[in-house]
């Protein structure tokens, strides 16, 4: 992880050294990330009108992936005066709380120090930046013959709407698209008719340019904000991409199903994409394709109940995380796959279901769920369900385990209760469920009577904040939780209570007589402020195919 560029007090720089000397690093050199903490947040985000800010903790995994990318980008974005930030959450716990802090790595953006918003981009360099450089312009940037020619090469997506002066209807449409997209694609309008007219195009028009497949596409829709909104996501799309860090997401929020061809080595990956071209073509907008890298990513395969060989063909149904897995026995060629993908568009493929056995009996309070249950168990009934989503390697679902119990008996255990509310879980890993799941644990409500709308559990994970979650979200708002009693005090914590009193007394003694000494060692102080903040923020694990 990088250094600190410079540190705002000596306190804190001793800190911050005892708690990179933990981890087993050193701190490296100067760093283009600026350190932000209680004396200093305000001052820095009133100054800068736009700022990234990563919440931290030294021992967090994810944000120690996220380092080198993240100060690659900070390097890169200080020439465009958009300052990349980072809090120790271990040091100003805070100025986290107040950020609402739930879990590490959070990125959040921040227009001034009391107007902020999720950061919904890739974890990469490169995303980053791109994301950034789309915050920092208006939603839409009036072009003129000096700035087109720059600004259609800003990015690899940039869409320009080419309309007359006194358009407005047609301008507050295409705004409307612009603010709802903006994180996605840079927007752009020019009344310039000359400009239509060396593009080939005559007011009202829109094209969209991309740095691949044919280099632009010009809308032939309706002006409406949901015709240009899918006329975006479909030309922005490759007719045949690739999956990876910074297009998994992309391809999961895309509405439409994804066709995945894994393929081991650069002859066989041409082959393919040869092959399967007429078939991208025919179905553009219908179905996205796109090859992935069986090499770095071949443990995505088991999510699509493929085996890890190679080449290997599937379709997943984004919407409902259904997966329809090309038989490995046959051999993949362009007549198999038309065939494969004319039948799965007929509706003539069924999905492959994975599922681990169904319970014979009720086992403890926390009932099993698993895919071929699912229904039943959570789906068709009037009760409220709390489901947790785990995966058996997950340490921090171990962690919550005994918790969970805890939980799930103030409802088993009480006949009131009983019939109102589940307490659930599932192994994600070994069950297909129709949500797709990013990280583990991951909890969610289903409310009887809304199973549809369920709600995500993002509190920290203690058994009175979750029966608290049951209550404000399930539909009979049980009340189950009870305070346990204060335990008595033992004779040992008698005698710590006397030392106490001991020291109270000690420290109003007049000036020069002996004092004990009442402050912590740097090294303590770090040790106890990071074991309280990972009891209250999770540094989830996540998917293998997360870091896709």
């Amino acid at each position: 992880m990088k250094q600190f560029k410079e540190l705002t007090a000596a306190v804190l720089t001793l800190l911050a050294t005892v708690a990179y000397a933990q981890e087993g690093e050193a701190p490296a050199g100067p760093s283009d990330v600026n350190v932000l903490g209680k004396g200093n947040f305000t001052s820095f985000v009133t100054e800068h009108p736009l700022v990234l800010a990563e919440f931290y903790a030294p021992w967090c995994g994810h944000c120690k992936a996220l380092a080198p990318e993240y100060e690659d980008a900070a390097t890169k974005l200080k020439e465009k005066e958009i300052p990349l930030a980072k809090i120790d959450c271990t040091v100003e716990a805070e100025l986290c709380e107040k950020h609402g802090v739930q879990g590490y790595p959070t990125l959040k953006i921040f227009r001034g120090p009391d107007s902020s918003s999720p950061y919904a981009g890739q974890r990469k360099s490169d995303a980053i930046i791109s994301y950034m450089k789309k915050q920092a312009l208006p939603a839409v940037s009036i072009l003129d013959g000096d700035t087109i020619a720059e600004f259609k090469t800003a990015d690899k997506i940039v869409v320009v709407a080419y309309l007359s002066a006194d358009d407005s209807e047609n301008s507050a449409t295409f705004t409307a698209v612009a603010d709802k997209l903006r994180d996605n694609y840079l927007f752009g309008t020019t009344t310039d008719s000359a400009l239509a007219e060396a593009d080939g195009v005559k007011a009202p028009a829109i094209v969209l340019y991309k740095t691949f497949d044919e280099g632009k596409t010009v809308f032939d829709g309706a002006f409406t904000t949901e015709g240009i909104t899918n006329f975006a996501n479909v030309a922005s799309t490759p007719l045949i991409g690739e999956v990876g860090p910074e297009t998994y997401t992309g391809y999961m929020a895309a509405g439409i199903p994804l066709a995945y061809i894994f393929v081991d080595g650069e002859e066989i990956k041409e082959k393919l994409t040869t092959a399967i071209k007429p078939l991208a073509q025919e179905y553009k907008g219908k179905i996205n394709f796109a090859t992935i890298d069986a090499v770095a990513y071949g443990a995505h395969a088991a999510n699509l109940n493929l085996e890890t060989k190679w080449p290997a063909f599937a379709i997943q149904d984004t919407t409902k995380n259904l997966k329809y897995p090309f038989d490995q026995e046959k051999e993949i060629t362009e007549a198999s796959l038309a065939e494969f993908v004319k039948d799965f568009v007929e509706g003539k493929v069924d999905p492959s279901i994975k599922s681990e056995p169904v319970p014979e009996t009720q086992e403890g309070p926390v009932h099993v769920v698993v895919a071929n249950n699912y229904e039943e168990l959570v789906m068709d009934n009037d009760k409220d369900v709390l489901l947790e989503f785990y995966a058996p390697w997950c340490g921090h679902c171990k962690n919550l385990a005994p918790k969970y119990e805890e939980l799930a008996a103030l409802y088993f255990n009480n006949p009131e209760y009983k019939d109102k509310v589940i307490v659930a879980k599932v192994d994600a890993t070994a069950n297909d469920m129709p949500i797709e799941v990013q990280g583990f644990p991951t909890i969610k409500m289903y409310p009887a009577g809304a199973k549809d709308s369920p709600v995500d559990y993002s509190g920290s994970r203690t058994v009175e904040d979750l029966a608290t979650f049951i209550k404000t979200n399930g539909k009979y708002k049980v009340d189950a939780y009870v305070a346990p009693p204060p335990e008595p005090e033992t004779e040992e914590e008698e005698e710590e209570a006397e030392e106490s009193k001991a020291e109270k007394s000690a420290e109003e003694t007049p000036v020069g007589s002996a004092a004990p000494a009442a402050t912590e060692t740097p090294k303590e102080t770090v040790k106890k402020a990071t074991e309280g903040a990972q009891a209250v923020v999770g540094d989830d694990d996540y998917l293998p195919h997360e870091e896709l």
